[in-house]
């Protein structure tokens, strides 16, 4: 494993330093948003991408496709010139890999949780889907400059955090349960084929991206509908049981005695608390026979490593002392912004960034995303080249549909009628409904 991690960063290292020499560059056409040969995004879910060069479109790019089966295939590429003008030569881009965990909210190339990631060089290892989308959960590694605004993916990571049938709806609560496992929704949570909670029937088999919470608790990032399909679980390990190999997950007992164990450099042994992500060939009732753990994200611990993450506040015990994804945290330094101080608490979904101390983050940033009951800012943002134009209403940025045609639409240094293929946009929106970008913004460059 050390070797091909080695190698990895030896053969991105010299398509940087050849890229920087005028070997890269780019012309052709736009890849599709999501695409394996686009652009990838960054660590976090996936709010945005951005497309190649102004007149490409969205064509279909001619990269690799990735294993979009109800199995584990997965799928590895490098992601293609986007125009972006963030590359591993800009100024201000830190030497040490920075670790980046959350949902994804935009594309240009990546935007995970507000930092943009240029991917030019990047490796991208998916698995449960072709591409990637608006809302995966992610993980991106690469050097990231000092704010955490910009940055060059080395390697993104995205997998699906749930998979099963809908047990049962909160439709109240703006919840359902999978597997033992509660899934809480909020204003940010993208519907890829679906209006919503109350559009899906029950016993639907659903695949969700997520961030765990609480034990036995994930807030989804996104949701899309599945056929019957191979059981997927995750969530914090509780009641270890290391004789009889098995711990649990929500309400569920996991039996890893003939599961394989997949870690990093950067796990931890397996331990109660551990985050991680259980595979299964089948579900029984209340219990799930594994045939892979894998430890979900790791966050590396070595002092002085740039983080990021995007997540649900659990064990909170004042700014001093939380965690996010299971990662200690301290903010009572940190620049706080999107609420108050006092609002931070358990259950309130978070952006903290800073460095590892000692096993802690020591955040230098803080911003509030969402609080139960009250809610928060959600935005997602796309940037590239219009495609498949046919009105206002329904056109694509980088592959993911668009609707600006609603009354509310602000448009900057132009106006609708400006709106056609190959146009460059800068999209802002709130929502995604039945897999549709709602824009709330649009700018033209």
């Amino acid at each position: 494993m050390t070797s091909t991690l080695l190698r990895n960063g030896f053969l991105a290292l010299l398509i940087g330093l050849l890229l920087s020499c005028g070997g890269g560059g780019g012309g052709g056409g736009g890849a599709a948003f999501g695409s394996i040969d686009s652009p990838a995004f960054g660590g976090g879910s996936v709010t945005g991408t951005e497309s190649g060069p102004a007149g490409g479109g969205d064509g279909p790019g001619g990269g690799t496709s990735g294993n979009s089966g109800a199995g584990g295939g997965t799928s590895t590429a490098s992601g293609g010139d986007d125009g972006s003008g963030v590359g591993s030569g800009g100024t201000g881009v830190s030497t040490a890999d920075a670790t980046s965990v959350g949902g994804v909210d935009g594309a240009g190339s990546i935007i995970v949780s507000g930092l943009r990631y240029d991917t030019e060089t990047a490796v991208i290892h998916l698995e449960d889907a072709a591409s990637l989308q608006l809302g995966m959960s992610v993980k991106v590694s690469g050097p990231v400059n000092a704010d955490f605004t910009s940055g060059t993916a080395r390697r993104v990571d995205s997998a699906a955090d749930i998979r099963g049938p809908l047990s049962s709806v909160d439709l109240a609560q703006g919840s359902f349960v999978i597997m033992g496992t509660t899934v809480t929704t909020d204003n940010a949570t993208v519907w890829a084929d679906a209006a919503g909670l109350a559009a899906i029937a029950p016993h639907t088999t659903l695949q969700v991206w997520g961030l765990p919470a609480a034990p036995g608790v994930l807030r989804a990032t996104r949701v899309e509908q599945r056929g019957a399909s191979a059981p997927i679980l995750t969530g914090m390990v509780q009641n270890l049981d290391p004789p009889r190999r098995t711990f649990t997950l929500g309400s569920f007992l996991i039996d890893y005695s003939a599961a394989a164990l997949v870690g990093s450099l950067d796990a931890r042994p397996l331990a109660d608390g551990t985050l991680v992500r259980v595979r299964a060939s089948f579900a029984q009732p209340g219990r799930l026979p594994a045939t892979l753990v894998q430890w979900w994200y790791p966050v590396p611990t070595a002092n002085a490593t740039p983080v990021q993450l995007a997540g649900v506040v659990t064990d909170y015990a004042g700014l001093g002392s939380l965690r996010v994804l299971g990662t200690q945290v301290d903010a009572s330094s940190a620049q706080i912004t999107g609420g108050p101080a006092g609002s931070v608490g358990n259950g309130v979904k978070v952006d903290v960034a800073g460095t590892m101390s000692n096993g802690i983050l020591k955040a230098t940033k803080l911003k509030i995303r969402h609080v139960p009951g009250t809610g928060g800012p959600a935005s997602f943002t796309l940037i590239g080249a219009i495609g498949n134009f046919s009105s206002a209403s329904s056109f694509r940025v980088r592959g993911q549909p668009v609707n600006a045609a609603g009354p509310g639409v602000v448009f900057v240094n132009g106006s609708a009628s400006n709106l056609g293929n190959g146009v460059r946009v800068s999209i802002e929106g709130a929502q995604v409904v039945d897999g549709v970008l709602i824009a709330s913004r649009v700018s033209f460059e």
